[in-house]
C-alpha cells in the first residue's frame, strides 16, 4: 500500500504598490492570488471569452440566393449545337452575378455557460492579472464633478497613458464614469460587472483599494457559503 502525504501548497503573496493621484507610492497591498482562484484553467477562461465575444455578434449578415438576385430566368442559349456546356439560369451560383449557393442568413450567435463556470472564469482572470503584476492600485479615485482632463492627468501620473486600461471601482460613481467615458482606450466598471472578457481585454487594470477589498470579500463570502452548504449536505 502506497501512502502519499498531502503537502500544503506554498503561499505566494503578491505585493502591489498603492499610489495616489500624483503617482507617488503611499503604501503596499499584499494579496495571495490563490485566495481569489486556487488554480488557473486556460480552457475555462477561453470558453468564457469566446462566449462573451459570440454574444456581442449582431448576427445580421445576409446574402442573396439564386431566387433573390436580379436577372432573367430565360435559358442563356439552346441546349445543343453551340459547343458550350449546358446552362439554364443566368442567376446560377456558379456564374458571376449569380446568387450564393449556401446563402448566409441572419442568426442568433448567443449562448450561455453556467453561472458557476462564468464566475469561476472571472476569478481566474483576476488572479492571473494579479499574479502577472498587471494591476495598478490607487488609494482612491473620485471627482467633485466630471472632469476628463483630471482623469487623463491621473492616468499619465500612473504611467497608464498610451495603453488600454480597465478602471474597476467598488461601486458605481457617476462622476468617475463621466470623466473617463470619452477616453478611447479606457473603460470603467464596478466590481460587480466584471467578467473574464473585460478583465483580459485591456493591457492594464487600475483598481482602487476599496475595489480590491470588495473582490476579496466577495470571494470570501462565496467560499463561506460553499463551505456551509457542503456541511449541511454531509449532516
Amino acid at each position: 500500500m502506497i501512502v502519499r502525504s498531502r503537502l500544503k501548497k506554498e503561499v505566494v503573496m503578491v505585493t502591489l504598490a498603492i499610489h495616489d493621484r500624483t503617482g507617488a507610492e503611499v503604501g503596499k497591498y499584499e494579496i495571495d492570488p490563490d485566495q481569489i482562484a486556487p488554480r488557473i484553467s486556460k480552457q475555462l477562461i477561453h470558453d468564457a471569452v469566446v462566449m462573451y465575444q459570440n454574444n456581442l455578434r449582431l448576427g445580421t449578415s445576409r446574402t442573396k440566393n439564386r431566387s433573390e438576385v436580379a436577372g432573367t430566368t430565360k435559358k442563356m442559349y439552346r441546349q445543343k449545337g453551340t459547343g458550350n456546356a449546358r446552362a439554364g439560369s443566368r442567376r446560377s451560383g456558379v456564374r458571376r452575378g449569380g446568387g450564393h449557393i449556401h446563402a448566409i442568413r441572419p442568426r442568433d450567435w448567443s449562448y450561455r455557460l453556467t453561472k458557476k463556470a462564468l464566475k469561476l472564469a472571472t476569478r481566474m482572470a483576476l488572479a492571473s492579472r494579479i499574479a502577472d503584476n498587471e494591476v495598478t492600485l490607487i488609494d482612491q479615485l473620485a471627482f467633485q464633478q466630471p472632469k476628463t482632463h483630471d482623469a487623463v492627468a491621473i492616468l499619465k501620473a500612473l504611467k497608464l497613458d498610451g495603453t488600454t486600461v480597465l478602471v474597476a471601482l467598488s461601486g458605481y460613481d457617476a462622476n468617475v464614469y463621466k470623466s473617463i467615458r470619452n477616453l478611447t482606450d479606457v473603460a470603467v466598471l464596478p466590481v460587480s460587472e466584471l467578467n473574464a472578457l473585460n478583465v483580459l481585454r485591456p493591457r492594464r487594470l487600475l483598481l482602487t483599494t476599496s475595489a480590491m477589498d470588495a473582490i476579496r470579500s466577495k470571494v470570501t463570502e462565496r467560499d463561506t457559503e460553499k463551505g456551509e452548504n457542503s456541511a449541511v449536505v454531509q449532516d
